[in-house]
């Protein structure tokens, strides 16, 4: 019975028993604030809330990571947690860790440092408008893409590389074959042959 009252008291977007506030996350999905929400992005924050765990449930970390689309898969998020790679108000964690509303999530992936704090606990993966309401992000901004300008580029109709059209624009790229030293001769200064 008493379970059933804190069920109506989440559901009334209460905190509690004593009904003091709104329930984290209930009803405050981000844009509201001074703009107008999108009915969809507000169905959608909805179907998340009721996707999220009951009120005294947990979510796993490997999980929510997933859910809110900081990791492609649940397997990589599981497998970030025991590299080390993901990090809980300090802490390294693993892939069953209990995530709790506020707790700081570091996230090492990609090349880049993700800096998160929970703001809404859910389970099942959600589209990218919805996940962000999830968290605030406080990571550092991406670092530049580097703009690569193309190299070895042939002009139409003009045949086949030789292969020394080929080595130079492999030298272009920074690409060197497998078992292709820089030098052109063999180990006792002798070209290479059969």
């Amino acid at each position: 019975m008493a379970s059933e009252d804190a069920d109506e008291n989440v559901d009334r977007g209460t905190d509690g028993p004593a009904g003091t506030g709104p329930a984290q996350g209930a009803g405050n999905a981000g844009p509201s604030a001074g703009g107008p929400v999108d009915p969809e992005i507000a169905a959608a924050v909805a179907a998340a809330g009721a996707a999220g765990p009951g009120s005294g449930e947990t979510v796993r970390i490997d999980s929510w990571i997933w859910a809110v689309r900081l990791i492609k898969t649940r397997s990589q998020g599981a497998t970030a947690c025991r590299g080390g790679h993901v990090r809980v108000n300090g802490e390294r964690v693993k892939p069953a860790y209990s995530l709790r509303v506020g707790d700081e999530v570091r996230l090492r992936n990609e090349g880049r440092e993700r800096i998160v704090i929970v703001k809404r606990l859910i389970r099942k993966r959600v589209g990218a408008p919805v996940a962000v309401q999830c968290y605030i992000d406080n990571s550092p901004p991406p670092p530049p893409r580097e703009t690569v300008t193309p190299a070895g580029i042939r002009d139409r109709g003009t045949g086949r590389p030789t292969k020394r059209d080929r080595r130079d624009m492999e030298r272009l790229r920074g690409v060197t074959p497998p078992g292709f030293s820089s030098g052109m001769s063999g180990p006792e200064g002798r070209p290479r042959g059969r």
